[in-house]
């Protein structure tokens, strides 16, 4: 095993790793920008070195500085986590070339599944089914058009280089081909500085269906079952689970043994997914679609549900172990599959607006631990999070002995989560997990964006609005030592007569402010929010003798 190694990547992949690193005993070091100073990678590493400023270009993406880091602290492996660097084939060739151990596949299987044309060819040549589509690079605009009319209406566009869905052209109608390949060629241009494309069969309904494989440097290969990735927004997974309800025991097999096939004829090394599109109708016409060469976001459901021999999974261990020159101990016969893990990635965007990018500080926050429940975070009170890096700050995932047990978890587990000072889509995923089609299992890929609207509130709740009142009118506050002023306290509280009410305004961006008043009756508060009063639930008044219990409402109408 390696005594040091360099995490070339930040937020929570870089906590998860050095987590690993801390389980067995390995040195860690962490890379920053000056962004992240004093994040909480940062933090968890054993040393931590300043790789340059804000920018990722000149940071997290500089191969130089990465490998001068890892010289200057006695690195013998870089593990890249994922995105940044982690699929670059020319990084891991410098590191190759540096001395290090790449902890990841070796350059030649990262640039062969990278492009999405020879990567097709090399699959299917090993007798892994693939989408029916154009067949060769560097097929002029005329050519695409002339393979999308033989393959049939509709047909989607796919740049070769890329993935993440951009540049990507859902294409229903023959006469808009040329003006769709244009568009297709120049967003992949400017998304990947290449605008090689190829087209392929659209599939209605698709489920997206990955397979874990982990393969080892001395011809061993296994496949960890499967990972269902249908719950999908603008082509980024948002909700992930293992296993995929879709799949019986002989589905599971093939694919399971074609992903190793796939890995296989790329000559693989280390934890890799290989990516299908399913038929809805017809899982067992599942077809090849790309291969993540890295660790996956989704990993920990994978990491919940698969026994091997009887014990845990760790993937970030077993890349370590691999990449060090390990054999794997175990067969595909070992691995077996037990109860359900559902993992929700918590992004800093605003659902209400149109899932715009948010940011902020992080005034407050808590992330659910144990009792089927796991975060893996970046995150720490204080963190500012801004626009310069991915928005996806932490994932939540929760386990247990079925499905249904395994949603009711998770769905508690993000009612549970706080990040106060940063708008982020936990209610929004909350209430995803909570649609029929998605507790029925009955899942595609172009479901959340049918359902979107429907799952973000109009405004915020009126209890909110009820509850920040109450704060201001101390009902919760521990009672101040001593005696308090009652005119420094807004109570509503005056010198012979009835208790005035307390008027509280507040305001959220882009919405009219909202009118809240309280004032104490008999021991408790009363509210009226808006000009009705629509609502008056009554709460012990500070310091009061609890009638009823704290939280209890009751209607006394308009006041």
């Amino acid at each position: 095993m390696f005594s040091t190694v360099l995490v070339a990547n930040r937020g929570e992949i870089a906590v998860r790793v050095i987590r690993t690193l801390r389980t067995l005993g390995v040195r860690s070091v962490a890379v920053f920008s000056d962004a992240d100073a004093d994040a909480r990678h940062v933090r968890e590493a054993d040393t931590a070195v300043r790789i340059g400023p804000a920018s990722a270009a000149e940071s997290y993406l500089s191969i130089d500085r990465l490998l001068d880091a890892a010289a200057r602290t006695g690195a013998e492996a870089v593990h890249p986590g994922y995105g940044f660097l982690a699929e670059n084939a020319a990084f891991a060739r410098a590191c190759a070339e540096a001395g290090l151990a790449f902890i990841g596949p070796p350059a030649s299987a990262i640039s062969l599944m990278g492009d999405k044309i020879r990567a097709k060819e090399t699959v299917q040549a090993a007798g892994v089914p693939v989408v029916p589509g154009s067949s060769g690079s560097g097929l002029t605009d005329d050519q695409l058009a002339d393979a999308a009319r033989e393959i049939g209406m509709p047909v989607l566009l796919k740049p070769s280089a890329g993935g993440g869905g951009k540049g990507m052209r859902l294409t229903r109608v023959e006469s808009a081909l040329l003006e769709e390949i244009a568009a297709a060629r120049r967003e992949a241009r400017a998304s990947f500085g290449d605008d090689t494309l190829l087209v392929e069969r659209w599939i209605d309904r698709p489920r997206h269906i990955e397979i874990q494989v982990l393969a080892d440097g001395h011809g061993h290969v296994v496949h960890l079952g499967e990972r269902e990735c249908s719950l999908q927004r603008r082509h980024q997974k948002i909700i992930e689970e293992a296993p995929s309800v879709l799949l019986d025991e002989k589905t599971r097999a093939a694919m399971g043994s074609a992903a190793v096939e796939a890995a296989r004829s790329c000559g693989y090394v280390g934890a890799g997914t290989v990516e299908f599109i399913v038929p809805g109708s017809d899982p067992s016409s599942y077809y090849f679609m790309e291969m993540n060469t890295r660790l996956q976001v989704e990993h920990p459901v994978t990491e919940l549900v698969v026994s091997i021999a009887g014990g845990g999974l760790d993937l970030v261990e077993w890349q370590l172990r691999v990449a060090a020159g390990e054999q794997l101990p175990f067969a595909q016969e070992d691995i077996s599959l037990t109860g359900h893990a559902i993992e929700a990635r918590i992004c800093a965007e605003d659902p209400s607006r149109g899932f715009l990018p948010s940011g902020g500080t992080v005034l407050a926050l808590h992330e659910p631990q144990g009792d089927g429940a796991r975060t893996d975070s970046g995150l720490t009170e204080g963190t500012e999070v801004g626009s310069l890096y991915d928005p996806m700050l932490s994932k939540v995932i929760a386990y247990g002995p079925d499905r249904p047990t395994a949603l009711r978890k998770l769905r508690a587990a993000l009612a549970d989560t706080v990040t106060l000072g940063v708008p982020t889509n936990a209610g929004f995923l909350r209430r995803l997990l909570a649609h029929e089609s998605v507790v029925a299992g009955d899942l595609d890929t172009g479901l959340v964006e049918r359902e979107a609207d429907g799952l973000v509130p109009e405004g915020v709740p009126d209890e909110v609005y009820a509850a920040a009142a109450l704060l201001r009118a101390g009902v919760g506050a521990p009672a101040a030592p001593g005696w308090v002023d009652p005119f420094s306290v807004p109570t509503g509280w005056r010198l012979g007569g009835e208790p005035a009410w307390t008027v509280h305004h507040f305001r959220v961006p882009g919405q009219d402010p909202v009118e809240v008043r309280t004032r104490p009756s008999d021991g408790f508060v009363e509210l009226l929010l808006g000009a009705a009063g629509q609502l008056a639930p009554a709460h012990p008044a500070p310091g009061s003798p609890p009638g009823r219990s704290p939280g209890e409402f009751e209607d006394r109408g308009p006041g």
